[in-house]
């Protein structure tokens, strides 16, 4: 699933997400998701979360 809509994410969500530094390379991360940072209900760049270990980027795929 596409990481653009809010509604897509949830707190607890297996997700892939792209970090500030990795976003050239596009280097994805795998985690779960512990807080949603963006407020809007969608975002062209994906939705910034913050994974349980502290991981912060936009999530570019949901995996379950």
């Amino acid at each position: 699933m596409d990481g653009s809509k809010r509604s897509t994410i949830k707190v607890g969500s297996k997700v892939k997400v792209v970090q500030k530094q990795d976003q050239r390379s596009g280097k994805l991360t795998e985690g779960t998701v512990a807080r949603l940072l963006t407020k809007s209900p969608t975002h062209p760049h994906g939705i910034k979360v913050m994974l349980e270990d502290g991981i912060v980027g936009r999530v570019k795929e949901v995996i379950e």
